[in-house]
This record gives structure tokens, sequence and C-alpha cells, in this order.
């Protein structure tokens, strides 16, 4: 098991670089879309496809950083109840906590496909792009996700680590 945790460590750790660049990536391309929009708004004529641009690089930033997030373990978690249970007991109520989640995130990432398949032949207003891209970021960042809380539960359940 330490070999395959190891592995799926580094398959991990690889698509997280990918992730956070990403999040980098369309954050400062968000920022130059808003900031021309300001600039041709006011000196120029405003650009009729920055709203929608920004709006389309918004939604990935927040899907993109919810796995980032969850990756470095960085949502809210009340833990205070677990923390209080005996060491066996704790283990196997994280257990339940990540298999509950990795269920989540599998329903997401099967319900985010076929939106995405519902709304694939429908085009955007202004850049015309088929808003099956808009939407891809659901089962692909929920997918992410689902790969972190295996590695999670991988770690959980290895012999001798601590959790």
């Amino acid at each position: 098991m330490n070999r395959l945790r190891s592995l799926l460590l580094h398959v991990e750790n690889a698509v997280n670089a990918i992730m956070q660049r990403a999040a980098f990536t369309a954050l400062v391309a968000m920022l130059v879309v808003i900031s021309m929009q300001i600039v041709f708004r006011v000196f120029f004529q405003a650009l009729t496809w920055s709203e929608e641009v920004s709006r389309f690089l918004l939604v990935w930033i927040t899907f993109i950083g919810a796995s980032v997030a969850y990756k470095h373990g960085r949502h809210i978690a009340v833990t205070f109840l677990v923390d209080a249970l005996p060491p066996a007991l704790g283990r196997l109520v994280r257990a339940a906590t990540i298999l509950a989640s990795m269920t989540f995130f599998a329903v997401v990432a099967y319900t985010g496909m076929k939106y995405m398949g519902l709304q694939s032949a429908q085009l955007s207003a202004s850049l015309r792009i088929s808003m099956g891209l808009v939407y891809a970021v659901i089962p692909l960042s929920s997918a992410v996700m689902f790969l972190y809380a295996v590695g999670d539960l991988l770690e959980l359940l290895s012999p001798g680590e601590k959790s």
C-alpha cells in the first residue's frame, strides 16, 4: 500500500501543480480583462465580451480553487468532536467522513457531466462558445477532489500512520 500511496501522492502533486497554475493564470487573465474593460469603457468603446469572459473565468477559478483548497486541507472543518475521540474511533470517523466526501464528489462529477452534456449545444451570448466548455470545470474539479480524497483515505489507512 505504501507504493500505491507514493505513486498516488506523486500524481496528486503533479495535478495540484497544474491546478494551482491554472487558477493563477485564470486570475491574472480575469484581472487583465476587467482592467481592459475599465480602460475601454472610459476612453473608447466598451468591450462586448469582457463581462462574459470575466464571469466564466470566475467560475473556473472558484472550482479550481476549491480543489486546491481541498488538497491543502483549507476548507472549513469542525474537528473538536473528532479530536476528542479515542484515536481508533477518531480514525474511523475520519474514514467515514472521507468516504462521504468521495460519494459527494462522485455525485457532483456525474451530475456535472450530465449537465455539461445538456448545455453543450447552447452557445454563450458574446463569445459564442459552447456552454459545455464553461461547465466542464464541475466534473473536472470534482474528479480531482475525488482523487485527493482517495489519497487521504489511503494515508489514513496506511499502517503506522498517525492521523
